[in-house]
């Protein structure tokens, strides 16, 4: 990965990622690795977590990340794994909020238990996590919290309401928390890929060569948005270069929405 900015006020801070084994979030966990942040990633995918932390390890000029396996969706464990990483590391400085999972449903067939697991996996731990960091963040004076979001309920993306409607929320609850947190100097904002080229979607079935290219031909700028491009926005935001942006959010998606 080619960085074109070095942040120094990142350095050996404690950045917390979620979701950080695969795909957008490996690519944070080595980014801000490559700032000399110490990152912490959460996950439940051991194999990998190990082969993500073996790979960074094996660069020159980095940090090496640290892996807490947690399933994000025991709201219990969530809180006891943050806590554990500020005795580790010290006090969590920016949180990125990446995990989700767009898993596809038909609207006809959810039931209220899949519903409340939609909402469980894409919603409620932002929102706990962020709880959990904020006594940390108010201690250290500062702090900087990323949710991700996703373009695809600005595009009326059909299939999977459960995801997008967690993806909207994400939005007012970033502004919410940006209002209860700013006395404290702890910025809020949401961070809104586009359609990103992970491995998991050239994988995907529904992201063959004709999809990819509808969907490249739809952007303004006829490339694909890679990892790459959306760690560099979660770079500046999480630096003191972004101090007075908060309660914002920041769409990298190379032109649709």
């Amino acid at each position: 990965m080619h960085l074109t900015n070095i942040y120094p006020s990142l350095k050996d801070k404690v950045v917390l990622i979620t979701g950080g084994a695969s795909g957008i979030g490996a690519n944070l966990v080595e980014a801000f690795c490559a700032q000399h942040a110490k990152v912490a990633f959460i996950d439940v995918m051991d194999v990998p977590a190990q082969k993500l932390t073996d790979y960074i390890e094996r660069k020159e000029d980095s940090s090496i990340p640290n892996y807490y396996r947690c399933d994000l969706m025991d709201i219990a464990s969530l809180q006891a794994t943050i806590a554990q990483i500020a005795e580790d590391l010290g006090p969590v400085h920016v949180l990125i909020n990446n995990a989700a999972n767009d898993d596809r449903h038909d609207f006809k067939e959810v039931t209220v238990e899949y519903w409340d697991e939609r909402i469980a996996v894409n919603l409620r731990h932002y929102f706990f996590a962020a709880q959990a960091v904020y006594p940390q963040m108010k201690e250290l004076g500062g702090g900087s919290i990323i949710n991700f979001g996703s373009m695809s309920w600005y595009a009326t993306h059909g299939g999977m309401p459960g995801y997008t409607s967690s993806k909207a929320a994400i939005e007012g609850m970033t502004r919410g928390l940006a209002r209860d947190m700013g006395a404290d100097r702890i910025r809020v904002n949401t961070l809104v890929p586009g359609w990103v080229m992970t491995p998991r979607q050239l994988q995907n079935s529904l992201a063959d060569e004709s999809a990819r290219e509808k969907v490249r031909d739809s952007q303004c700028l006829n490339e694909f948005v890679i990892p790459e491009n959306i760690s560099a926005m979660a770079l500046f935001l999480a630096s003191d270069d972004s101090r007075m942006c908060t309660s914002q959010h920041f769409i990298v998606d190379g032109g649709i929405i």
